[in-house]
């Protein structure tokens, strides 16, 4: 099946987005999502979801996951982006499993679609953290 959204703007820049599972405010509105959000949050959506294949797979127990994205983009047209961080933090693995988790993450940085797509343009730099 493929991914589609439809997205109808006004002539003022504000729109609405909606995909398969929802929708959401797209513009300059208060509480409305930017181009580069999207972007930013179709990347960690994508290495979230790897993320926790390689979890189930490798049967590694996690209780939450919190991610912290943010990306930079050039002064040249196009402004594409130059770099990305993503910071993440993970709560409820033992000690003596975190090491495994953070190969996890490693993997999903390797196989997540949208993270390789954006390394083509930007420098990519991750990393990760336990919390108790």
């Amino acid at each position: 099946m493929a991914n589609q959204v439809k997205i109808v703007f006004d002539n003022k820049y504000h729109g609405i987005v909606t995909g398969h599972h929802g929708s959401s405010q797209i513009g300059p509105a208060e509480g409305a999502l930017a181009a580069y959000d999207m972007i930013l949050g179709g990347l960690g959506a994508c290495l979230n979801h790897t993320f926790q294949t390689v979890m189930d797979k490798k049967r590694l127990q996690f209780q939450a996951i919190k991610y912290d994205i943010k990306g930079e983009k050039r002064e040249e047209v196009p402004t594409t982006l130059k770099f990305v961080k993503v910071d993440v933090v993970v709560t409820g693995v033992d000690e003596s499993k975190q090491e495994h988790v953070r190969r996890a993450m490693e993997l999903a940085t390797e196989y997540c679609s949208v993270f390789v797509t954006l390394s083509k343009v930007a420098e990519m730099e991750w990393h990760i953290s336990f919390d108790r």
